[in-house]
């Protein structure tokens, strides 16, 4: 079947989480989407624990097989879904972090692993699945590179924009790594804040993707806790809209101090500080306990979704500073990242990753990367266009720099609450 004809797989390569779909080129229709947790979390949570794993060439490959096992049934799934077999898959595209896409081909690790952090290959790669380790034989496209831990993920995000950017757009693609951008009207300049994995749940005591039964959404009215879950499923543990939810909602009631600190009940004028109890030697706040789950945050996960969201709000201020820019002059933001619900605006203020003004220009795109990368396998040239995209990005280093320690430094704390 030649290509023309072909359906094509795309694949949004993320440390955490894997976001599928199923094209067809012909048609430009979306013909199935599906999502999976990445296997390689067993060789730790972030990617500077997969890159020390991947050291060891054993266990570099043993990561690249079970990568390639689950994205080959990921593809199934798609193909059952549409009604397809494997004959009828034509070509494969791959967006992820350089150090996901590096995994992905069993390639070296170290030059990533240790400064100045460059990958391996800054253009994009065609190789066919056989080089991913898969058993069927596709051509497949992993996009460019363009350094550091910017990779092909972000540029799939920008590329897959529904219209051409104004100039002092800023984008974030929040996930393990949170990925940021920003157009000064020409080029992009963009970085990568390490933000561990704690906008995806990762690493938290309760930790977990967006899936059935994690929570999502956390409001209090009163002294009475709400919450949601995906897909209304029993609460077995909370992803990242849910842990930003709970700390803004806790921050809010008074329970949480700007240090960060969960104050112990017996400083809580309100029911909720029955809620505040020790888990395993640690104060926690509980958000859900029944006979087969306990759902709760501690002390060290607020802390973790602080240096997330130091090093966030540090990441924009140094691309803003590069462009003679003040938070004050973002014209738009756009997020996007695999939360499987919206990231509130609202929210973000709360906890100081935005001001008042970024809550009002912020627009959320639930699957921007995987969108750029469907772009590309349906666009006649999409390929030229991604390597031209690439080439209008400068990736601006934060790790080791003095300016972003102190913005970093300056950042940790959350905002004090402002009296109605």
């Amino acid at each position: 079947m030649s290509s023309s004809k072909g359906l094509a797989a795309a694949f949004d390569l993320g440390t955490t989480t894997i976001a599928a779909s199923l094209v067809d080129p012909a048609t430009g229709m979306r013909l199935a989407v599906t999502g999976a947790m990445n296997p390689q979390r067993r060789w730790g949570t972030d990617v500077l624990a997969r890159l020390t794993a991947g050291g060891d060439p054993e266990t570099l490959r043993e990561m690249q097989a079970a990568l390639a096992i689950e994205m080959e049934r990921m593809t199934g799934v798609l193909l059952d879904q549409a009604g397809g077999t494997p004959a009828d898959l034509a070509q494969v595209a791959i967006a992820g972090n350089p150090s996901m896409e590096t995994i992905a081909l069993a390639l070296p690790v170290e030059s990533l692993a240790h400064p100045p952090f460059r990958p391996l290959f800054s253009t994009g790669k065609s190789v066919t699945t056989l080089d991913l380790g898969w058993s069927r034989d596709y051509p497949c496209y992993l996009l460019p590179l363009p350094g550091g831990f910017v990779g092909g993920d972000l540029l799939a995000f920008l590329f897959g924009l529904p219209e051409a950017p104004a100039a002092a757009t800023l984008f974030l693609d929040v996930g393990t790594n949170a990925e940021i951008a920003l157009f000064d009207g020409e080029r992009y300049l963009a970085t990568s804040a390490a933000a561990g994995p704690a906008f995806e749940g990762g690493n938290l005591k309760c930790g977990m993707a967006a899936l059935p039964g994690a929570v999502s959404g956390v409001e209090i009215k009163g002294d009475r806790l709400l919450f949601s879950t995906i897909a209304g499923a029993p609460p077995c543990g909370i992803c990242g809209t849910g842990v930003l939810d709970t700390v803004a909602a806790l921050l809010e009631q008074g329970v949480i101090d700007p240090t960060g600190r969960l104050l112990p009940a017996a400083e809580i004028d309100s029911n909720l500080g029955n809620r505040v109890q020790e888990v395993n030697g640690m104060p926690a706040f509980i958000l859900h306990r029944d006979a087969k789950s306990l759902v709760y945050l501690d002390q060290e996960d607020i802390r973790a979704l602080q240096l997330a969201k130091g090093a966030m709000r540090g990441g924009m201020e140094i691309l803003l500073g590069k462009a003679n820019l003040s938070m004050d002059d973002v014209s738009r933001v756009v997020l996007t990242g695999s939360f499987g619900a919206v990231l509130s605006p609202d929210v973000l203020k709360k906890v100081g990753i935005f001001n008042e003004k970024m809550v009002r220009i912020t627009g959320f795109i639930k699957e921007g990367a995987l969108a750029g990368v469907e772009r590309v396998l349906l666009a006649t040239d999409g390929r030229e266009q991604m390597e031209a995209l690439a080439q209008m990005v400068r990736v601006i280093p934060l790790s080791g720099t003095p300016l972003f320690e102190k913005h970093f430094l300056a950042n940790i704390d959350f905002p004090k609450k402002t009296k109605a």
